[in-house]
């Protein structure tokens, strides 16, 4: 997404753009499969059907809605992982660049001393 849309250093409003939409195809994607799942049981009166299509749709949201925050916490998880991995790399990576600059000050200093 552009940087118009998400201020911040965490994008805020692009993450809540981007929930709604997905949360909105949710909805959608199971009122459509309701309405598929009742075509065929003409024998019921239109109330029923349309009892039958809320409580598909409720019970679908309800597993969508599981399945998102279950899908988060792994993303959390996985943050918090890689950035304990990255901070781990880039402590070797200066400890490493410290070591190399000193051996390098220590062997200047030597072949100037002799």
């Amino acid at each position: 997404m552009s940087g118009l849309l998400r201020p911040g250093p965490e994008g805020e409003l692009g993450n809540a753009v981007d929930g709604y939409l997905l949360w909105h195809a949710r909805v959608t994607e199971a009122e459509q499969r309701a309405r598929e799942f009742v075509r065929p049981m003409d024998w019921l009166t239109t109330s029923q059907q349309a009892e039958i299509e809320r409580y598909y749709v409720t019970d679908a949201l309800k597993r969508a809605r599981k399945d998102l925050e279950r899908i988060a916490a792994r993303c959390l998880d996985l943050r918090a992982e890689y950035e304990h991995r990255y901070r781990t790399l880039r402590r070797r990576c200066v400890g490493l660049a410290l070591a190399v600059c000193a051996a390098a000050t220590a062997t200047v200093t030597l072949l100037l001393l002799f």
